[in-house]
């Protein structure tokens, strides 16, 4: 079997988004105007994205014997994903259901319940040598031996830091790259501006990125910083557009892109991805990127 480019470690879940024209009220009873379901989750979208974008990704994650589980397997596997590490177990599958509004806010309930941790005898990395690692922090107990273990084979590590919770806190210092939200970065640092909690992330990452959403993104190598300004879309859903960007920078690594191109690529990505409803139907192929990155 071919080795990924990227592996992908972490969540993932089963989306029911829901396109509304407001949030409801207390009692009230709304309709929406169009509903997409399908497999989420920021680990098991980012290794979606990869596939998308030409590159060959595995996934290594929980995934439920229910019916939610079996429907997401099916769609990682007819998108040409590796999932020789996928777990398998009676655990209910975390289900989101998501409300998207025409202002491009959205609402999200997510309901886990008992979805176990993977525990490191679940994945060991010697069965495959991707080129590059992203984790999303959602598997702590796997994501450290694996990130150990990847140290040592020279892999380069990213972390998809959306919040600051257990997995995604003790992950930082081990990042070759650290793509992290605005909120993490915020909550991460405890500054207040993000200019100030990006000069905090460049003294533990040699490679810091700091996505504003319709603001673009700031950027820290090393001694020398950089912005980027968010490509101009018609914004549908903006659900998994960071899960787009985390997957489409992972590729840019695991094919040494030049750090300029591999930003324009990965938010070419995210932009693309707000243009549809739903987070897995709106990652882009590459052909759609390189026609907006022709563009602008």
């Amino acid at each position: 079997m071919t080795e990924p480019d990227v592996l992908c470690v972490g969540h993932a879940s089963y989306d029911i988004t829901m396109a509304v024209e407001h949030h409801p009220g207390p009692d009230e009873k709304i309709s929406a105007r169009a509903m997409t379901c399908g497999g989420g989750g920021p680990a098991a979208n980012a290794t979606v994205a990869v596939a998308r974008l030409g590159g060959r990704s595995a996934f290594a994650g929980f995934l439920s014997s229910d019916a939610f589980g079996q429907s997401h397997l099916d769609e990682l596997q007819a998108e040409s994903v590796d999932t020789r590490l996928v777990v398998r177990g009676d655990a209910a599958s975390p289900v989101s259901t998501i409300l998207a509004k025409p202002d491009s806010a959205r609402t999200v309930v997510n309901h886990k319940q008992d979805t176990p941790w993977l525990t490191p005898d679940h994945v060991d990395l010697s069965e495959l040598k991707p080129k590059a690692i992203l984790f999303d922090g959602h598997e702590p107990l796997i994501s450290l031996p694996l990130a150990e273990q990847a140290k040592q084979k020279n892999i380069p590590l990213i972390l998809d830091a959306g919040s600051a919770h257990r997995g995604s806190r003790e992950l930082v210092p081990l990042m070759d790259y650290l793509v992290a939200s605005k909120k993490f970065a915020l909550d991460f640092t405890g500054e207040n501006n993000p200019h100030a909690a990006l000069e905090k992330l460049a003294n533990i990452a040699p490679n810091a990125v700091i996505t504003l959403g319709e603001d673009g993104l700031i950027w820290a190598q090393g001694e020398t910083r950089g912005e980027l300004a968010a490509f101009d879309v018609p914004v549908v859903d903006s659900t998994g557009a960071g899960d787009a960007f985390h997957g489409a920078f992972a590729l840019g690594i695991a094919q040494d892109m030049i750090w300029d191109r591999l930003l324009r690529f990965a938010s070419a990505a995210a932009a693309l991805c707000c243009t549809r409803l739903g987070a897995r139907n709106g990652i882009p192929s590459l052909s759609d990127v390189d026609a907006l990155l022709s563009e602008q």
